[in-house]
């Protein structure tokens, strides 16, 4: 006998589910439903997050794994149910519930539905695990439960499972199951508490903290003995799956169903176009994959939005947020705080925009860094793989590169003008602490991650022989006249030597800055009689001009900042100093200096004070080491 066949006799010992059976349930669940929902409308409101108790000491930690079955049979259902707990404990994490305040599962949760993104997990019904949307949310009510009695809270309302699923609390009696809505979890203790949810290194893991010790009579705890376990005659026989019972007489079973889609997919989120970052999407892209873009159709041809999304059997867009953003920004400051905050503002309308795309069946996302912040934050890439497409240093790290530019020079206007919130900075930290791989073709940022960099070549520019430039002995700057591009120090280095600048860009440091210093305005072709093309910047995040100038056979001086440390041709500064940066220009123009900039035994001198700041960096084409 095989053990399809094994399997229908062993369930034909009991009533198979039928389908006037499920809906006199469904009937009877609408009046208890109503029911709650009437009743509910006096009770206590949602409670709130905050921050007073984050540093409380913790009560009680749950810590129970995300997948427990080995049939991949099982897996969409898995998948579907991290996807369940992923929206569920966006409501939970972060909660602060009032002394005496009454915390309802439901009150806190509401409704699980495909609107808000809820999956088909499993659900135990009728001595079945059935498919259902928002199922397997009962390990988030365990875990709670759990949490609430090793915490001393008094339990208002708790519901044990009708049949115990092997490896669950329910074996040891440590469940609550809920059903939308009037099966209920509720509790309250005497103290305030904190509840903190995640999903980390494949275990949902929840969290009670409170300032203070709960006061509770140990005569009047609940204890789990006397709670009401209500199961049935069959409560300790092994559930049934519809997803691998192999019973197709039954009107429920998934086998004889075609899958839409299998588990495993990648999603790839991704705004400003890089010519790096298509490659590499490119290059690894698989069938079934989805690619959320800023826009679609003719706008996607403009070289900002061009990603190539052929192979893709998915690709979402968001027009209108991306149109907003546009015209925001053509009506936002040219520099300071709030062009910056309008910035901030549309990345997170973005990511939550393109967020839809990672469905219960995308385990893994490769995502740029602008969207990274805003999609930890909100859980989207919780239990799940991702890569970050790293286009800037981290938001820690280039607000300490700009303090240190802003104690140097404290009479800039801009360095010290913007600094993100603190949850941003933070929550860009731990997702990048938490990403697979650092994917950039900028040295400085891959230097910042060690062996989880993958490092990318730069995408050089191809230059018509019609299109090189003429010839020159010219000194560019290419940037608007900016602290954190190193406006000062290339100021400095040009009164030293005498030099006559080629400025670019808006002066943005206030009305004079180059008083004393010649300057001119740049030929239509912004290389034409340029010898040199000088960028000493704090930050520097896509150097696409002096690649070009590289690529034209151009000497580049450039930061380390400018991530440019593997291009032929380019000297990069290890300080952003002005004096090095003079005997730098000094060694490549044979220019006679006003002022000497600095001999060989200072050049090593001041390069030993600055070492502490360099970043894994080489030196080359200079005359002074």
């Amino acid at each position: 006998m095989n053990q399809a066949v094994a399997t229908e006799m062993s369930v034909q010992q009991h009533k198979l589910p039928s389908i006037a059976g499920s809906l006199m349930f469904r009937f009877k669940t609408l009046v208890f439903q109503t029911d709650r929902m009437i009743r509910n409308i006096s009770r206590s409101p949602r409670a709130a997050c905050g921050q007073s108790l984050t540093r409380a000491r913790m009560l009680a930690e749950s810590s129970t794994p995300l997948s427990s079955s080995c049939d991949q049979r099982e897996a969409p259902l898995i998948a579907g149910k991290i996807q369940n707990l992923r929206i569920a404990i966006r409501e939970i994490d972060g909660l602060e519930i009032q002394a005496n305040q009454t915390f309802s599962f439901w009150a806190q949760i509401g409704r699980p539905s495909r609107r808000k993104g809820y999956a088909r997990g499993r659900e135990l019904r009728q001595g079945c695990l059935i498919p259902t949307i928002g199922g397997g949310l009962c390990q988030l009510s365990n875990a709670l439960y759990q949490c609430a009695l090793e915490s001393g809270f008094e339990i208002i309302e708790r519901h044990a499972h009708s049949q115990v699923v092997p490896g669950s609390a329910a074996e040891y009696g440590m469940d609550a199951t809920v059903f939308w809505n009037y099966v209920d979890l509720r509790f309250r203790s005497s103290a305030p508490f904190r509840i903190e949810a995640s999903l980390a290194g494949g275990r949902l893991i929840v969290r009670f903290k409170s300032a203070v010790k709960v006061k509770t009579n140990e005569s009047e705890r609940p204890v789990l003995r006397t709670l009401p376990i209500m199961r049935s005659s069959q409560a300790h026989q092994s559930p049934s799956s519809c997803a691998s019972c192999g019973v197709l007489s039954c009107f429920r079973n998934e086998e004889a169903r075609p899958r839409a889609s299998s588990h495993g997919k990648t999603a790839y989120l991704v705004d400003e176009y890089w010519p790096e970052f298509d490659e590499f999407i490119t290059s690894t892209r698989k069938a079934g994959d989805a690619i959320g873009i800023p826009v679609g159709g003719k706008l996607a041809r403009r070289s900002r939005y061009r990603w190539n999304t052929s192979g893709f059997k998915t690709v979402g867009t968001a027009n209108l947020v991306t149109l907003s953003r546009s015209f925001d920004m053509r009506h936002a400051p040219q520099q300071g705080a709030g062009r910056q905050r309008t910035l901030l503002k549309h990345d997170h309308k973005l990511a939550r925009s393109l967020a839809r795309l990672l469905t219960f069946d995308v385990s893994h996302v490769v995502v740029t860094q602008s969207l990274l912040p805003f999609l930890w934050a909100e859980g989207h890439l919780a239990a799940r793989t991702f890569d970050v497409l790293m286009t800037r240093a981290p938001m820690d790290e280039l607000q300490k590169r700009l303090d240190e530019a802003h104690d140097r020079h404290p009479e800039s206007t801009t360095l010290g003008d913007f600094r993100a919130e603190q949850w941003l900075v933070d929550a860009e930290r731990q997702a990048l602490e938490s990403a697979r791989q650092i994917i950039t073709p900028h040295t400085g940022i891959a230097s910042l991650f060690g062996e989880r960099s993958v490092l990318l070549d730069w995408h050089m520019p191809n230059v018509a022989a019609a299109n090189r430039p003429t010839p020159g002995s010219g000194v560019l700057f290419p940037a608007s006249t900016l602290g954190r591009k190193g406006a000062y120090e290339i100021r400095d280095a040009a009164r030293m030597l005498g030099l006559e600048l080629t400025i670019t860009g808006r002066e943005l440091e206030g009305p004079g800055f180059w008083h004393g210093i010649p300057t001119r305005s740049p030929a239509e072709n912004l290389l034409d009689g340029i010898g040199l093309v000088v960028l000493p910047a704090y930050i520097e995040d896509k150097p696409r001009l002096l690649l070009r100038a590289a690529a034209c056979g151009i000497p580049v001086i450039a930061s380390a900042d400018c991530g440019l440390g593997r291009i032929p041709g380019v000297i990069t500064l290890p300080s952003v100093d002005s004096r090095i940066l003079a005997a730098e220009i000094t060694s490549i123009l044979g220019a006679e200096p006003v002022q000497a900039p600095l001999n060989h035994r200072e050049y090593l001198d001041l390069l030993g004070r600055e070492s502490t700041r360099q970043l894994a960096i080489s030196v080359s084409g200079s005359d002074y080491l």
